[in-house]
């Protein structure tokens, strides 16, 4: 993992830092739909990484940079930590194994409101190999559980292996998420500041906005659906003769001609849905208005077949 700043001036970065600044990268870990990207948006501040009760919802390393007057973190929030059952499953692990070894800390996150199960057992057995990188258990979703199942859930965690940490904290209502940022920055380096100040993230406008189409159309779809849905920008430009106006085609792409039917809706009332929760906040991200053209396409058993994984995105 490259940190900007590596190979060039400190200038280029519009700052300089100072005496005892640390910087540097964490990664949080759990199994699918335990509130990873929830509370790395609540770290940073603003929305970068899409949230959907559906697991699995991260499908990229998603980077979130949390600025601090004497620290810069950067949050790597990594798919979740699944039994893969297609090509692009087996990818998602990978990439989350290949992240664990490129971080400084990592947040191992279970949920406060449910039992610690085998899928948290199986993460600590593979963190239990990362000799020496911290890690902080991060029990989350204390909003949604009661003082006594959170205090079970830190005792269980503990069990689970050797930590750093154990922290509780809840994104929803901010209840130690800034000490969820203080135990983490704990664990960098010192170092001058890696990004920009102000930056947020450094996700490409295209793919932001191409998951928060994805976002808007996982919202209400089926169980065996989600999985399904893939989405690519294919173009965006301010509209000829208008500085107020964007326009973004976007294909969404699902694997079978009835998933297709389920994204319409009847008499095409769903893909407007989508269209209008989407543009709505495609257009508080680039902070102007937009005009959203949303096609769908099949393309069968995408998620099994390398060639259109990679055209989708999804590289080796």
């Amino acid at each position: 993992m490259r940190r900007v700043g590596d190979n060039d001036s400190v200038t280029s970065l519009g700052n300089t830092t100072t005496e005892g600044f640390r910087s540097g990268f964490a990664c949080f870990i759990g199994r699918p739909n335990v509130g990873k990207s929830t509370l790395m948006n609540a770290l940073v501040g603003s929305k970068v990484a899409i949230t959907s009760s559906r697991p699995q919802t991260t499908r990229r390393a998603i980077r979130g940079i949390v600025h601090r007057p004497n620290a810069q973190l950067v949050v790597v929030d990594t798919p979740g930590l699944h039994k893969p059952k297609t090509l692009l499953g087996e990818r998602l692990d990978s990439l989350v194994r290949s992240t664990l070894t490129e971080v400084d800390v990592i947040g191992f996150c279970v949920p406060a409101d449910q039992p610690v199960g085998p899928g948290d057992k199986f993460i600590a057995r593979e963190l239990a190999n990362v000799k020496k990188t911290p890690i902080i258990a991060i029990v989350t979703k204390t909003d949604i559980a009661t003082p006594q199942q959170v205090a079970e859930q830190l005792l269980a965690v503990g069990r689970l292996g050797e930590f750093a940490d154990i922290v509780p904290c809840s994104a929803a209502d901010g209840f130690q998420v800034d000490l969820v940022g203080d135990l983490l920055i704990q664990r960098l380096p010192e170092g001058m500041a890696l990004y920009p100040e102000g930056d947020l993230t450094d996700e490409p406008e295209q793919v932001m906005i191409a998951e928060l189409v994805r976002e808007a159309a996982l919202e209400g779809v089926r169980d065996e659906l989600p999985h399904s849905i893939a989405v690519v920008v294919d173009e965006m430009a301010p509209r000829e003769g208008r500085t107020d106006l964007v326009d973004i085609y976007a294909h969404l792409y699902v694997e079978r001609s009835s998933q297709k039917g389920i994204i319409i809706g009847h008499k095409g009332e769903r893909l407007r849905a989508v269209g209008a929760a989407a543009r709505k906040q495609i257009e508080a991200l680039l902070g102007t208005r937009v005009y959203l053209d949303l096609r769908i396409k099949v393309l069968k058993d995408w998620q099994r077949d390398p060639k259109q994984l990679r055209r989708l995105g999804f590289y080796d």
